[in-house]
């Protein structure tokens, strides 16, 4: 089980992965979707482990972030509707930027699995990532 969204974006790797991987950050790009990104507890932004709220339903922690190959990890803890604790299990979500080297744009993928669920989650998810994926572009692509 699993969702598979992708997009390609005129912006560098590079600066779409400094977006990215602001753990804390997300609500600062993706305008219209996410109305606030909570940090909860003391990890900073860029440290395993460190947790977020977001639009104040979503809990979510780090568990990976690999800058040389542009990979980030996490799982969502709990949530709304089918991604709530008691509905869906061992959800990991990964998003990897991927250099489209023949014009210095960016292939981003953003996948996720989980081990068992009462039914919708991908229904569920895959509008969010598709809406999140556009944000990014939509900012990114407005100030290069």
């Amino acid at each position: 089980m699993g969702c598979n969204n992708s997009i390609v974006i005129n912006a560098s790797a590079e600066q779409v992965w400094q977006k990215l991987r602001d753990f804390h950050g997300m609500a600062s790009w993706a305008k219209g979707i996410i109305e606030t990104c909570t940090p909860e507890g003391d990890f900073r932004s860029n440290e395993i482990g460190a947790k977020r709220i977001l639009n104040g339903v979503f809990k979510e922690t780090l568990l990976g972030l690999d800058d040389h190959n542009k990979v980030m990890l996490y799982s969502i803890d709990d949530g709304p509707d089918a991604v709530a604790k008691d509905k869906v299990q061992g959800y990991i979500g990964k998003v990897r930027v991927f250099p489209v080297t023949e014009n210095n744009s960016s292939f981003v993928s953003w996948t996720s699995t989980w081990a068992s669920d009462s039914g919708g989650v991908a229904d569920f998810c895959n509008p969010i990532y598709r809406g999140l994926l556009n944000a990014l572009k939509e900012n990114l692509e407005s100030t290069t």
